[in-house]
């Protein structure tokens, strides 16, 4: 089938799907299926390939994000129960002014998230994010949509994650230095960033009920060694604490992956304690023994509060598991592939071409890892030929890495968590989250460019 014909059964597919959700208000889970479906028989993919297609996107998302999502919406159901995001978001608002809150929050979200995956970094801070907001009166998505908008960002440009790590060592671009441009240019795309959030008018958007929101679903708890008077919420202090052990711990195993030996036992042990879902669980454990002994919960109020945070995530988990099966029928179909040369074949600055590709592919098949490594898979022999400096060959690099920040709609996973975590239907999550993650991604990639230009 020509590049064309792809391209034009991609529009049309992505076109039934918005109509679908947005117009008919089909559940965005069944609408994603039906439209993978379809595409995948649109474009030629085999009648027996086509299930085990639909299958291995469901399955390879949830493999990365069902653990997770619910290990730190529990983490943050435990926080939220003992009246601890409130608690802390006090404590900053009364020390920082409330003017300053939400500056103060992104700015702390942008250092956390060089260390941190973007959806774990945002499903820990989300409750934080509300509690703030409560504190200080104002909507929730003036500090959300900043936050989700720095996160991303270094996770797309900034060692040590893994799709700019990998793009490095395909375009043989220094990991290091990259690092030392990338940190700078980052924070001021996420300036920048947040000066765009603010001209968003979220004051008239009606915010659906969220995880981050949703009262816990538990039992009185009349049992005699149950304490008879509620306690107050725990300390700020206490819950800084527990949001940063996760943090901390994946720092760690990041820090032991870097300078240890590999296969050696300490980047090997340290490696297992940094994993977002064991430091996650390790997380959970330590909360639900603080905090439930801080508030006097006995172990079956504990038990409750943590499974009561499973049922509002659970559409979250299935629409990102359905975003992975379209997902992977795009690429399965060649869309991406098709869109993807036919940019390369455009007679383009090779940093723009770079750019370009990747906000392509991220846009037609939702996952900026696989968009920022497939680029750089294309533009590796220009990027060799060209005669590149090591500060050039970084910079290109860089730009490519901002071409997977942008476009971030029904198809990406990251998607649906920041939108279903701050409460967006999909037609506002389009209009704020896409928008604005796709600001971001400019900005970032006009930044590089302008100092490509430079030397």
């Amino acid at each position: 089938m020509s590049a064309g014909a792809l391209l034009g059964i991609a529009i049309g597919a992505i076109i039934v799907l918005l109509l679908l959700v947005i117009r008919i208000k089909m559940s965005a889970f069944v609408a994603i299926l039906l439209v993978a479906f379809g595409t995948a028989l649109a474009t030629g993919i085999p009648a027996e390939e086509i299930v085990p297609t639909l299958q291995t996107g469901m399955g390879n998302t949830l493999s990365s994000v069902m653990i997770v999502v619910g290990l730190g919406s529990m983490l943050g159901r435990l926080i939220e129960a003992s009246g601890g995001a409130d608690a802390l978001a006090t404590r900053f608002t009364a020390v920082l002014g409330e003017k300053r809150v939400i500056a103060a929050v992104t700015a702390a979200a942008f250092v956390l998230g060089i260390p941190v995956f973007f959806d774990v970094a945002f499903i820990i801070l989300a409750p934080i994010v509300f509690g703030f907001a409560r504190i200080a009166r104002i909507n929730p998505l003036k500090i959300g949509l900043p936050v989700a908008g720095v996160l991303l960002t270094v996770h797309v440009a900034l060692p040590p994650h893994p799709g700019p790590v990998a793009a490095a060592g395909i375009t043989n671009a220094d990991v290091g230095m990259m690092l030392m441009v990338g940190l700078p240019l980052c924070a001021v795309t996420g300036v920048i960033g947040y000066f765009a959030a603010k001209r968003v008018n979220v004051e008239a958007i009606s915010l659906l009920e969220s995880p981050a929101t949703a009262a816990p679903r538990v039992e009185t708890d009349t049992s005699a060694s149950a304490t008879t008077t509620r306690r107050a919420a725990i300390g700020a202090g206490t819950v800084l604490i527990l949001i940063l052990l996760p943090i901390l711990q994946i720092m760690a195993g990041t820090v032991g992956n870097t300078i240890l030996e590999e296969g050696s036992t300490g980047q090997r042990w340290l490696g297992m304690a940094g994993a977002s879902a064991i430091a996650l669980l390790t997380g959970v454990i330590v909360a639900y023994l603080v905090i439930g002994h801080k508030m006097g919960w006995s172990l079956e109020k504990r038990g409750s509060i943590l499974d009561s945070a499973l049922p509002d995530v659970a559409v979250i988990v299935f629409v990102t598991g359905a975003g992975g099966v379209f997902a992977n029928v795009l690429v399965q179909s060649g869309i991406g592939a098709a869109l993807s040369q036919t940019l390369a074949d455009l007679d383009m600055p090779i940093i723009l071409a770079g750019f370009l590709i990747s906000l392509a592919l991220r846009a037609s098949q939702g996952s900026a890892t696989v968009a920022i490594l497939t680029a750089a898979g294309l533009m590796a022999e220009p990027i060799a030929q060209a005669g590149y400096s090591s500060l050039e060959t970084v910079l290109v690099t860089l730009a490519i890495a901002f071409g997977g920040l942008g476009l971030s709609h029904i198809n990406d996973s990251g998607f649906w968590i920041v939108t279903k975590y701050l409460g967006l239907t999909v037609k506002d999550g389009l209009r704020t989250w896409t928008v604005l993650s796709t600001v971001f991604g400019l900005t970032g990639f006009l930044l590089t460019w302008g100092v490509f230009t430079l030397v």
